[in-house]
């Protein structure tokens, strides 16, 4: 009877002994596989956030390319719109009264020690185009704006002489004209130009296109003949047509004539600029 009862010990013993290392051996392999679940989970989450990080920045590159869309297609618009604007004013009226007072505030008086002329703004950040000549053996240069009542220094940022242009700089932002494509320009064609004849600032004088691709001095065949009255002091003023743009840098007329005046077309104009600020590594583009 004692070994049938030490027998019976022995046995719950080791059923116990058995069931306590079961019970560890699952708790182990469920402590596994909760580690595995919570990596999974983790991987699961971690690739979840990138797929949402990456919808996300998706997202918003779309967005920010449709807005920069949107923001150019306004920029656009709205210079379509100033320019039909200008065109309205200019066709209401006989004459180019009506867009004048966007044309002078874009317009320079250029002067050195030993002469003076013209130009015009041709970026907001303060780019003058003029001509060569003008600036020919000044030992400084300067320009007068049509919204200052004093002179102010002026960089010669390059120049051209085949072709008479030259670049200068000014310090501030101002108005500036844009460049027509000079091939769109009709025999006919009203224009004025715009500059200091004689020392008399910011005047303007209109005539027509006479001829297109004359010759000049340089023997190239790029310039426009025009009507409008040129004097001493407006050359590399601009030629401006009833949209308000420029199709010709003035550069100079026959002696003894009678308004026989000659321009440099506007292509051949934006062409040399953007050599020149090419050449001194500006890193700017006139379009």
């Amino acid at each position: 009877m004692k070994i049938e009862k030490q027998h019976i010990h022995i046995t719950i013993t080791s059923l116990t002994l058995f069931i306590q290392i079961g019970i560890i051996i699952t708790i182990i392999f469920m402590a596994q596989n909760i580690v595995i679940l919570k990596d999974q989970l983790k991987s699961d989450i971690n690739q979840t956030k990138t797929e949402l990080e990456n919808k996300i920045s998706d997202n918003q590159q779309r967005n920010d390319d449709k807005l920069l869309e949107l923001t150019n297609n306004l920029i656009s618009t709205q210079q379509n719109l100033k320019d039909q604007i200008n065109e309205l004013r200019a066709d209401a009226s006989s004459d180019f009264s009506g867009i004048i007072p966007e044309i002078l505030p874009a317009v320079v008086s250029i002067g050195t020690d030993v002469a003076q002329g013209s130009g015009v703004i041709i970026t907001n950040d303060g780019y003058i185009v003029t001509n060569a000549h003008v600036l020919s053996g000044g030992h400084y240069v300067r320009a007068l704006t049509y919204e200052n009542d004093r002179w102010l220094s002026a960089d010669l940022i390059g120049y051209n002489l085949t072709m008479d242009i030259a670049v200068l700089k000014i310090n501030g932002n101002y108005p500036y004209l844009n460049f027509e494509n000079s091939d769109n320009v009709k025999i006919g064609e009203k224009a004025i130009a715009a500059g200091n004849p004689l020392g008399l600032s910011f005047s303007v004088s209109e005539g027509i296109i006479s001829a297109r691709d004359r010759q000049g001095s340089n023997e190239l065949p790029i310039y426009f003949q025009v009507d409008v009255p040129l004097n001493p002091g407006n050359s590399g003023g601009p030629l401006i047509n009833k949209e308000g743009k420029i199709i010709g840098i003035n550069n100079f007329k026959i002696q003894d004539s009678e308004n026989l005046g000659f321009s440099l077309e506007s292509n051949y104009v934006k062409d040399t600029v953007n050599q020149i600020l090419n050449q001194e590594q500006i890193g700017k583009i006139i379009s």
